[in-house]
């Protein structure tokens, strides 16, 4: 049945939303479906030959999205952060080099720049 859960789960969220989070959490308020999400420890592709240290994450981010079955649908996004171990500088995932890679759709992409920018 989680199978089923999730793949229901990956059809109502953006595309390739949950390659890169995880669903921590849905809940209901005042007529509005709050699904968060945080980012996984999986280390950026421009960092791996680098020893990284998780460092929690940014701020969270909401963002609304389309409606579903008439409720408003806020996404609650948190950002992962790493420190580089040699420098001790805070880095993150760039998503415009995701967005280069075959992975993600450019609907993705384009999401993500106007949550982070």
């Amino acid at each position: 049945m989680a199978d089923q859960y999730k793949e229901l789960v990956r059809l109502l969220l953006p595309e390739g939303l949950l390659e890169y989070f995880d669903l921590t959490e849905v809940g209901s308020d005042k007529g509005m479906l709050c699904i968060y999400l945080e980012e996984k420890n999986n280390v950026p592709k421009e960092y791996a030959s680098v020893a990284l240290h998780s460092k929690g994450f940014y701020p969270e981010v909401r963002i609304h999205d389309f409606p579903i079955r008439g409720k408003k649908v806020l996404l609650c996004i948190k950002r992962r952060r790493w420190e580089i171990a040699d420098t001790n500088k805070v880095v993150h995932r760039n998503w415009e080099l995701v967005r280069q890679g075959t992975r993600m759709t450019t609907e993705f992409a384009l999401f993500l720049k106007g949550i982070f920018g």
